[in-house]
């Protein structure tokens, strides 16, 4: 089984520093980590998505995770498990 959760940062700039925060909080439970926004040599975009695959075993700290982000202002945490 594939968890995996996407984090929507909007703004992105405004929030970044403490969604790190806490995702090196939970960085044991981390198995891959991939950061998207658009960027271009005139403007770079204020909303960010970041994918995460997550230890499918681990339900009780994706949880606390998916918690923490959510309570956050300018943040969005959905889990998708395949």
């Amino acid at each position: 089984m594939y968890t995996i959760m996407a984090i929507k940062l909007s703004p992105r700039t405004k929030i970044a520093p403490t969604v790190q925060e806490i995702l090196t909080k939970y960085g044991c439970i981390i198995k891959v980590r991939l950061g998207l926004h658009e960027a271009s040599t005139d403007d770079c975009s204020t909303t960010g998505l970041i994918l995460l695959e997550l230890l499918s075993a681990e339900k009780e700290q994706i949880v606390k995770l998916s918690e923490e982000l959510n309570s956050l202002e300018y943040v969005t945490a959905k889990l998708l498990e395949l």
